[in-house]
């Protein structure tokens, strides 16, 4: 989240009363993250504050966005504790705000933990599952924007920019990435909705019973697609199963994690297998975007990079130490 188009309490104000959510209160931009331009607002409604996120689109279009939107009004239906978009008079729920896409969505209670424990990865892990599990008969799609196309399209455009280590390692892994996309066990992978971004920042929890916190709520499903489910796992495990000064994977909590989601949905053979290669996917994935958002910048009014070497390190670690399901 970042802020690239500044919103005046007027327009903010404005906004609102189309929705008839109540009267405006609070207007404050949302420094976390770097795709969109984002705020919270609070409003007062018949005497009730009511806490919601406002969400400009600067990459994704009109035509793109019922995916996500439809996504996570298909899931918050089920279930899954994700924020419900807000609709209109009409009953529509992507808006227009300064002649570019809009939502607003209620803002999910808690905090964010940034130092996970083996239950918060567990929790984390049996609600993704859940999660795959609610959106299969959801009916649009979409591919997943930042996958092998977006990979393909995107590593020409960085390689000026890293040094020749750095250049081999991504020519080398992307073309590891496509011989594993090209095979028969990956085709055979499990697929639907994924969430794609489900890092630590992107989960709330809350006090719960006995001293432990509870997961109340994912967000930001703005790089959601339909891919294989082991992306997604494998996204969750580089982040929160993972000691972050070196990248090394966190075998318990990767255990808690993955032995929580096969509570819910266990895994097919093929994704056992492919897991070292998904776990390498995954980081190499956001090492690409971090490079890219780092060396071809869009201007924005609130805006920081994520430091890219994080994901280069991890991706390092997974090639170093393969890991599987199977050798917990």
């Amino acid at each position: 989240m970042a802020v690239f188009t500044e919103v005046s309490r007027d327009e903010a104000r404005a906004f609102v009363a189309r929705l008839s959510v109540g009267e405006l209160t609070d207007l404050r931009g949302i420094q976390a993250g770097i795709e969109n331009s984002n705020f919270f607002i609070d409003t007062l409604d018949k005497g009730t504050t009511r806490h919601w996120v406002l969400t400009l689109f600067e990459r994704l279009s009109f035509e793109q966005l019922p995916f996500y939107l439809e996504l996570m009004r298909h899931l918050a239906q089920r279930g899954i504790p994700v924020p419900m978009p807000q609709a209109d008079g009409s009953g529509a729920i992507l808006h227009r705000l300064k002649g570019k896409p809009a939502a607003l969505v209620d803002r999910l209670p808690g905090g964010h933990q940034l130092a996970p424990d083996a239950d918060h990865c567990a929790q984390v892990g049996a609600m993704l599952a859940r999660l795959h599990e609610a959106g299969r008969d959801f009916t649009l799609s979409q591919p997943n924007l930042r996958g092998l196309a977006w990979w393909v399209e995107t590593v020409p455009q960085v390689l000026p920019h890293v040094d020749a280590t750095q250049r081999a390692l991504l020519e080398d892994e992307l073309g590891y990435q496509r011989q594993v996309a090209a095979s028969p066990a990956f085709a055979a992978l499990p697929r639907g909705p994924i969430h794609a971004d489900l890092f630590r920042d992107n989960v709330m929890f809350e006090p719960g019973d006995r001293g432990h916190e509870r997961l109340c709520g994912f967000f930001d499903f703005y790089f959601a697609g339909v891919d294989c489910f082991l992306f997604d796992i494998a996204v969750c495990l580089n982040d929160w199963c993972i000691d972050l000064a070196s990248g090394a994977l966190a075998e318990d909590r990767a255990s808690a994690f993955v032995a929580a989601y096969e509570s819910v949905r266990p895994l097919t053979g093929n994704e056992r297998r492919l897991m070292p290669a998904l776990l390498r996917a995954a980081a190499f994935r956001f090492w690409l975007s971090r490079l890219w958002d780092l060396h071809l910048p869009r201007e924005a009014t609130i805006l920081k990079a994520h430091d890219p070497t994080h994901f280069e390190r991890v991706l390092t670690a997974r090639i170093a130490s393969p890991w599987h399901p199977d050798s917990v």
